[in-house]
């Protein structure tokens, strides 16, 4: 996907940027670490920036994504990123708490610069569970989960 995003730019293009450099971005998730969530972008540079992501999945569990981002390709309304960050699920349950942190990196892509809408898929790695049953000391799978998410994001200053 990555790959598909930066071969559609036009090379002459791919120097301009999206976003100026310390720029704050607001925006709503949908999917990906959360069913419906909050995010917050942070632009330290054209390029980077490091991105805070509060939902929840059913109003029983919170979810915090914390990413760092690289952004390439692109002009003012196409570009791709890739990032890597963590992630912690807590949910509540009658049997008590669980808590799960991942290893999280999403490949995405975005159109618009200041506003924008975008698309990623969060390639996501258990690294430790620790399930409501206390009893239940079943490990981490060791699969690799890909979730899906989308996204609308608005500049705020």
């Amino acid at each position: 996907m990555l790959i598909a995003l930066f071969a559609v730019v036009p090379p002459a293009a791919r120097g301009q940027a999206a976003v100026a450099d310390n720029q704050l971005r607001v925006g709503l998730t949908i999917g990906s670490t959360s069913f419906v969530g909050l995010t917050v972008e942070y632009f330290w540079d054209v390029r980077r920036s490091v991105d805070l992501s509060l939902g929840t999945w059913s109003l029983r569990d919170f979810s915090v994504s914390g990413v760092v981002k690289q952004y390439v390709g692109g002009d003012d309304n196409v570009r791709a990123y890739v990032g890597l960050g963590i992630w912690n699920v807590t949910a509540w349950q009658e049997e008590g708490r669980g808590t799960a942190f991942i290893l999280r990196a999403p490949i995405g892509g975005e159109v618009g610069g200041r506003n924008a809408f975008g698309a990623e898929l969060s390639v996501s790695k258990a690294l430790y569970i620790r399930r409501s049953d206390p009893e239940d000391d079943t490990p981490p799978a060791a699969r690799i989960v890909p979730l899906p998410g989308f996204y609308y994001r608005w500049a705020a200053r």
